[in-house]
């Protein structure tokens, strides 16, 4: 086989091994472009919510997005570090948490969530590509612990057809009357596809999420395995309890219409910094997030577990990593 790609000629007329380090394949995508990318993914779920809860609550994710750029920007300046605020970075985390929280929630407790997001759930850990954990997962975890009735506070849904109750479908299946069955007093799947229920600000409408999901999977901005995995995990333990005790139980497509697991699992569980590396973890990774997700909500004491099963999965993807490595070629072990 011919070396000649690899060999430089020098001035004296002999050839010269050109050595290069790694990456060796260029990509047109980086990573400025995947963060504006996921912007602009996120803009139809915007976009529902705005529809769904006034232009009023806009104010909530220009807040998170003001706090977790000022807290990037200033961090910077302090550790005499680059200006990195164009890689949209701090924008798409301000964005995700602005999302992910009521529509009548606090502006100023939504910019108080982006500072803890970039300070606590990235720059602690050195900044972009360092962090362990979801940085917008982080921030909204910091506020449900520090402002709890903030947090289960909901908006009525304007399009729905009953406005006086604002109660999530979630919290209408955790906290039934004993006797009614599960899917009773659950809103039709129907409605939980095109987002008419109350919820977060852009968790509520699965078209909208699938819109911004899918154009990221097309573009291979986003890894398929993890949503999938995450998806067939909460399927099958929840149509698993659901056959048990269809009364007891709601149906598992109940499971991926509400609350924020369609929307965590195509912008939260494939973040590329948080999420294992190798196609097996992936799937490793997806399907444990979903089992947890169906375990928190149907035997804990929340009626939401996205959140935490994707923060708890986090924790294990240096293990996954390890664990599911290739074997080099070769090699016996």
């Amino acid at each position: 086989m011919s070396a000649a790609p690899n060999l430089r000629e020098q001035s004296g007329g002999q050839a010269a091994l050109a050595l290069a380090t790694s990456p060796h394949l260029h990509s047109w995508w980086t990573t400025p472009r995947l963060m504006w990318a996921v912007v602009v993914a996120l803009l139809p779920c915007l976009g529902a919510g705005l529809a769904f809860f006034g232009w009023q609550a806009a104010v909530i994710p220009a807040a998170a997005i003001a706090g977790a750029t000022a807290t990037e920007a200033a961090i910077n300046r302090w550790r005499k570090l680059p200006f990195t605020l164009g890689d949209g970075s701090a924008v798409v985390t301000g964005l995700l948490l602005g999302l992910i929280l009521p529509p009548a929630f606090p502006a100023w407790m939504a910019c108080l969530g982006g500072i803890v997001s970039i300070g606590l759930g990235k720059a602690v850990f050195g900044g972009l590509g360092m962090n362990i954990f979801n940085p917008a997962l982080v921030g909204r975890a910091f506020l449900q612990a520090a402002f709890p009735v903030s947090m289960t506070t909901w908006a009525a849904n304007r399009l729905a057809v009953d406005t006086v109750s604002s109660a999530t479908p979630l919290a209408l299946v955790k906290f039934r009357e004993p006797g009614l069955r599960a899917m009773e007093v659950a809103p039709p799947l129907e409605h939980l596809f095109l987002g008419i229920t109350p919820g977060s600000l852009g968790e509520t409408s699965a078209l909208a999420i699938l819109v911004g999901g899918l154009a990221l999977l097309v573009l291979k901005v986003a890894n398929w395995r993890a949503p999938a995995a995450m998806a067939v995990g909460a399927v099958l333990l929840g149509g698993t309890l659901w056959v048990y005790d269809p009364a007891q139980y709601p149906h598992p497509l109940f499971h991926l219409l509400s609350g924020g697991f369609l929307f965590g699992a195509m912008f939260m569980a494939t973040d590329l910094v948080t999420s294992p590396i190798t196609s097996r973890g992936l799937w490793i990774f997806g399907f444990g997030a979903g089992c947890l997700t169906v375990v928190i909500r149907l035997f804990g004491g929340l009626p939401e577990g996205v959140m935490y099963s994707i923060l708890i999965m986090n924790a294990t993807v240096p293990l996954i990593n390890r664990w599911t490595r290739p074997r080099v070629f070769g090699a016996t072990r």
